[in-house]
């Protein structure tokens, strides 16, 4: 098996047909069917469907996939580390965030990272919890801020923030409470609209109303941001999530807050390396400035409900 026909597999799939990956990896066809046909009987399996519409790849091509995409990715790692130096980082960084936790992150740290480190490009991957620890495992990211659910033993962790979930619905809603905040017990009885269990938040809030004898009782789960935020404005029910994914509407009034107490929940924020794959010193860059960044946010108050951890 040849590097060159993982790049071909890999364009093949991009791009949905042989003629235009052909095309872009400037190889003629015949080539690049061959190499194809040859990389299936080293495997002994078929990985694409071929029709006159194109190709789609078969249950054993997309595990294929995703392995060929992690081990390109870290040979350009490895040609990286070589090439770069330590005092001007430069080439690409993956970096990965829960979809709960991008809101507050992602633009602040792009901004940063164009600032500070021109030469880095850092590609942001948005995902849930579940899916970035088994990219992180598989080399696919470099980095990935994950929630500490005390199962993280594969990684290097470094701690980030402690971040609040608060009682979250629509400005006038039935679901309100009156007051600043909420006893748990009250916020767990209302209909609430959650993220599913493979959802970083889901655990946590699980976790600690196990542990105060109560449980959740009338759920609705999204997974989808977007969705959960539309059915808040359509008062369907309430939610707990941090702040952060929900800021925009929290600000201008449309949703509205409240402190849970008896008991508080939080969660902590940490940012993972995966301690079998070496970082490039970009990869490294990137990450102390996402610490940075964390740190910054919260002493600005604009990560809202979130404390700074010490490294």
């Amino acid at each position: 098996m040849e590097l060159r026909q993982l790049r071909y597999f890999v364009a093949i799939v991009d791009h949905g047909s042989l003629s235009r990956a052909a095309l872009v990896l400037h190889v003629a066809q015949p080539a690049l069917s061959q190499q194809l046909r040859q990389l299936e009987q080293e495997l002994g399996a078929q990985l694409l469907h071929r029709s006159a519409q194109g190709v789609l790849s078969t249950d054993a091509g997309k595990v294929f996939y995703e392995h060929a995409q992690a081990i390109l990715k870290q040979v350009a790692d490895a040609k990286s580390a070589v090439t770069q130096s330590a005092e001007r980082p430069s080439g690409g960084v993956t970096l990965g965030l829960p979809h709960s936790i991008s809101g507050a992150l992602a633009l602040p740290l792009l901004m940063a990272a164009r600032e500070r480190y021109p030469e880095i490009t850092l590609q942001l991957t948005e995902e849930l919890t579940g899916n970035l620890a088994e990219q992180l495992k598989s080399g696919r990211v470099n980095l990935a801020v994950l929630l500490d659910d005390g199962q993280l033993g594969p990684f290097a962790c470094t701690p980030l923030v402690e971040e609040e979930l608060r009682y979250i619905c629509r400005a006038g809603s039935v679901f309100a409470r009156p007051g600043g905040s909420i006893a748990l017990e009250q916020a767990l009885a209302a209909t609430l609209i959650l993220p599913g269990l493979q959802h970083g938040v889901r655990p946590r809030i699980e976790s600690v109303a196990r542990a105060a004898g109560l449980s959740t009782a009338n759920v609705i789960e999204i997974n989808s941001i977007a969705i959960l935020k539309s059915a808040l404005l359509a008062d369907m029910g309430a939610t707990i999530l941090p702040a952060a994914p929900l800021l925009a509407e929290l600000e201008r009034g449309a949703l509205v807050s409240q402190a849970i107490e008896r008991p508080a929940i939080s969660r902590t924020v940490v940012l993972c390396a995966p301690k079998n794959i070496p970082l490039t010193n970009a990869a490294a860059a990137v990450g102390r400035l996402v610490q940075q960044v964390s740190a910054e946010l919260c002493a600005g108050g604009v990560w809202l409900g979130a404390t700074a951890l010490p490294a």
